[in-house]
C-alpha cells in the first residue's frame, strides 16, 4: 500500500512536470512567431553597416524576445532533466506504469530552435531503437541530457547509453518538418549493443 502511494505520488509529480514542459514549449512557439514576423532569427545583427539600430525591425522587441527565448530554452532543458529523473523514479517504483507514463511524456512535438547533431543511418529490426520509434534518417536534437551545445563526440552517447541500461532516455528527433519526443530503453537484445541503431555526426543539414 505504501509503495503504491509512493508510486502514485511520483506519477503525479511527473505529470505536473510534463504540463510545465508543455507550457514552456507553447511559450517558445509564441516567441518564435514574433521573430518570424520580423523575419529575424536568434543571431542576425540588430545594427546596420554603420552601427546604427536597424530601422526595418523593432530592435527592442527583437532583443527582448531573444532574451525570453534563451531563458525559456534553459527552463526547458532543466525540466527535461527533471522529467527524465521522474520517469526513472516511476520506472523503479512501478514498472507496470512505465509504458503509460512514457506515452504521456512522449508524442509528436514541434521542435523549437534546436540544432541536429546526429543522424540515424541504421535501425535494426526488433531492436530497442525500433521499438522506441526511431527511424533511419531521423535527425537527433537531444539524446537524454546531450544536445548540440554540450556534445563533444560519439563517446558521450556511448557513455550515457551504458549508464542508462534498462532506464528510459528521452530522444528528440526531427523527421521531415515535424519533431518527435521518443522514449528509448537501452538494454541487451538479440543483436549487438544496447540500442540496435547507428548514428553519425551532422556537421550541417538543410533545414
Amino acid at each position: 500500500m505504501v509503495a503504491d502511494m509512493e508510486a502514485e505520488r511520483a506519477k503525479q509529480s511527473l505529470l505536473e512536470l510534463i504540463k510545465l514542459r508543455d507550457k514552456v514549449e507553447s511559450d517558445l512557439r509564441a516567441f518564435k512567431e514574433i521573430l518570424d514576423s520580423s523575419h529575424v532569427g536568434m543571431s542576425e545583427p540588430l545594427v546596420d553597416s554603420d552601427g546604427f539600430p536597424r530601422n526595418d525591425i523593432d530592435v527592442y522587441q527583437v532583443r527582448h524576445t531573444r532574451h525570453k527565448i534563451i531563458c525559456l530554452q534553459n527552463d526547458h532543458k532543466a525540466l527535461m532533466k527533471q522529467i527524465e529523473a521522474g520517469l526513472h523514479q516511476v520506472h523503479s517504483l512501478a514498472s507496470n506504469n512505465t509504458e503509460e507514463i512514457a506515452h504521456i511524456a512522449s508524442g509528436t512535438q514541434e521542435i523549437i530552435l534546436s540544432e541536429p547533431f546526429l543522424k540515424v543511418n541504421i535501425v535494426s529490426s526488433g531492436s530497442p531503437a525500433e521499438i522506441a520509434g526511431i527511424q533511419e534518417g531521423d535527425l537527433i536534437m537531444e539524446f537524454g541530457s546531450i544536445d548540440s551545445r554540450n556534445f563533444k563526440s560519439l563517446r558521450d552517447i556511448g557513455e550515457l547509453v551504458e549508464r542508462s541500461r534498462h532506464k528510459p532516455v528521452f530522444v528528440k528527433v526531427k523527421r521531415g518538418v515535424t519533431g518527435h519526443v521518443l522514449t528509448l530503453l537501452p538494454k541487451p537484445w538479440s543483436g549487438n549493443g544496447l540500442l540496435g541503431c547507428n548514428v553519425v555526426t551532422v556537421e550541417s543539414v538543410e533545414r
